[in-house]
């Protein structure tokens, strides 16, 4: 087992920055002793206004400050200059073209890959795996849906137990026997987060803690198969519910069964 997973969250701002009260309020021993011993990193990259799922996701991708070369932060999804990046310096392609494997892990629908039309309607994620000549939906890795066993829709009804995340970690920890990188692109958090208003929705409360449990489990069955992991955040949203817009919080970077390192400063340099 040699491969790193790399669990992407999108819209999970650090503990850290989290008002009383947030989803991380909860017992989350893998997860938070992940985020707990790595860095909060600047999401906004120096720049002025809120972090945007198509700069934030293609500094982490690609190792280049992508915000700068916007000049503004600008998402959800990457637009012909972002896609441009993501193709000559994304993390899939470079990965392939040096002879690894790589693997996104998300399970996608025949209508979200249909697209619509020449309008580019993928997130970074897939697009850098598409971009790199990669299949999405492979067979040969375990499938996961975005959501980890909750609805997208409200009331966010619960589709599978918790317990089947730790076997779904596990599995994934054993599919990296096979894999240099695998990729799984959570965005429910954002999509949680953007349910958020003044006097917190009790019901996105809860499907937002739900949500952190479940990454919890996955966590923990990866671990505990030996699995190296790496944990982030493109921008915060999910952490503070009393608003329904993205935030400036800073983002959590942590890993497991890595060796120490110098941590990075910066999303741009978590990155490289």
């Amino acid at each position: 087992m040699n491969g790193i997973l790399w669990l992407a969250l999108d819209g999970v701002g650090h503990p850290a920055d989290a008002p009383p009260g947030s989803v991380w309020e909860q017992d989350l021993p893998t997860l938070r002793a992940v985020v707990d011993a790595g860095p909060a990193l600047d999401a906004t990259l120096g720049v002025p206004g809120l972090p945007q799922s198509g700069t934030g996701q293609s500094c982490w991708l690609t190792g280049t400050d992508a915000v700068r070369l916007m000049g503004e932060h600008f998402g959800p999804v990457p637009g012909p200059t972002l896609q441009a990046l993501l193709r000559e310096h994304g993390l899939p392609g470079r990965l392939t073209a040096a002879g690894g494997r790589a693997a996104l892990v998300n399970a996608y629908s025949p209508a979200y890959l249909a697209g619509g039309g020449r309008r580019n309607r993928l997130g970074c994620f897939p697009y850098a795996f598409r971009a790199a000549g990669l299949p999405l939906n492979s067979p040969d890795v375990p499938a996961l849906g975005a959501g980890l066993g909750l609805a997208y829709a409200s009331p966010w009804a619960e589709t599978a137990p918790e317990e089947d995340l730790t076997r779904l970690g596990e599995e994934l920890a054993g599919a990296l026997g096979q894999y240099d990188l695998l990729v799984a692109d959570l965005w429910l958090g954002d999509l949680l987060g953007h349910q958020g208003r003044e006097g917190v929705p009790p019901e996105v409360l809860t499907a937002g803690q739900a949500y952190l449990r479940r990454v919890d489990r996955l966590l923990t069955g990866a671990v505990q198969a030996g699995a190296r992991v790496i944990v982030s955040s493109d921008h915060g949203n999910l952490e503070d519910l009393s608003v329904k817009s993205h935030t400036l919080a800073r983002v959590p970077f942590g890993a497991a069964g890595l060796p120490p390192r110098q941590w990075p400063t910066s999303c741009r340099e978590a990155g490289r």
